[in-house]
């Protein structure tokens, strides 16, 4: 057996998550950002550093009032609006390039906000894994102090790493832009590890972090995936029966144990393909398959292409992508203030 290792560090080994801030809003009520869809492959991020935001539910949803210190994740990347909440007519934002980021402004004199917009972005299959067991919205609270006192937590590790993106954003440092980014990469790590850690967990992934019982059997799924695990050995290990081990993953992250593995796995034998030395048969094996030809039957199944077709395409989507989004010009996710 290897290592142990928490769930949290598996999943983001094996799904790289890369960050970057887009904008820094400085506004004045009335104000009102409309953001399209995000593209393929990124979630959106807004967060709240003074003043407070409405958002428009992208679920249908009433609205919800972000203050000073939250978070806000959209990981479907949907449509959404945000603005100040008086419902008068906005007053037009300008941008203004910096050497680090761009910086969006209004003549506003009502109520101040000051926020920074963002991204996070993953590479196919990633970004579909983390879309089906992450909720369609997450909001954290980046907290100055956690109520149990103690050690910092994770919401004051936060509050910290949100602080430094703020004095980073102020200033024009040489390798600020290239900070940010790395900022905003470790920024999603600390929020799913708070929201997993809240009382009322979200549903999905983080709905089973959040029970102390089940963190075992989520462990070992991460930790292990070639194993050849059966739902019996998963209820030993949380010391309790199947049929209530089998509940409580349909009940909080919408799937069997089997099916979250199998997305483990796909994932893993994805990152694998991109490698030329390693072959399909390997890669089979490494994802617990006895044979090459139910490998290949399992992932054309869950890909909808054949493990060979993967490697052609995406081979060196990873390196291709590394180049391209460091170019200036590319903001496909930035908000677009009115």
């Amino acid at each position: 057996m290897s290592k142990p290792t928490d769930w949290l560090s598996h999943l983001l080994e094996i799904v790289p998550v890369r960050g970057r801030l887009d904008l820094r809003c400085f506004y004045g009520a009335p104000w009102r950002i409309d953001q399209g869809p995000a593209a393929a492959g990124e979630i959106p991020y807004h967060a709240v550093l003074s003043g407070s935001a409405m958002l428009e539910d992208p679920d249908g949803g009433s609205p919800r009032r972000l203050m000073a210190g939250d978070i806000l994740l959209l990981p479907r990347g949907p449509l959404h609006v945000l603005h100040d909440g008086s419902g008068a007519r906005p007053v037009p934002a300008q941008a203004r390039e910096r050497l680090n980021l761009t910086v969006s402004e209004n003549a506003g004199t009502g109520d101040r906000l000051d926020m920074l917009c963002g991204h996070f972005m993953l590479m196919p299959p990633h970004d579909r894994l983390l879309r089906g067991y992450l909720p369609s919205q997450l909001v954290v609270r980046a907290a100055d102090h956690d109520a149990a006192g103690g050690e910092p937590g994770t919401g004051t590790q936060l509050s910290g790493l949100v602080s430094l993106m703020r004095i980073e954003s102020a200033a024009e440092n040489l390798g600020g832009r290239a900070m940010l980014n790395a900022l905003s990469a470790a920024m999603f790590a600390l929020i799913l590890r708070l929201a997993g850690q809240a009382e009322t967990a979200p549903t999905g992934l983080l709905a089973l972090a959040s029970h102390p019982r089940l963190a075992p059997a989520l462990n070992a799924l991460f930790q292990e995936p070639g194993r050849a695990w059966s739902l019996p050995e998963l209820a030993r290990l949380c010391h309790m029966s199947r049929a209530t081990l089998a509940r409580h993953f349909q009940e909080r992250l919408g799937r069997s144990a089997s099916q979250l593995l199998t997305d483990i796995r796909m994932t893993v034998a994805a990152n694998e393909l991109r490698k030329p030395s390693a072959s399909i048969g390997a890669v089979a094996g490494t994802v617990g398959y006895r044979s090459e030809a139910a490998f290949q039957r399992a992932f054309k199944q869950h890909m909808s292409v054949t493990p060979a077709q993967w490697r052609r395409r995406h081979a060196h989507s990873w390196r291709n992508h590394s180049l391209s989004e460091g170019a200036a010009s590319r903001r496909p996710s930035a908000p677009q203030p009115v």
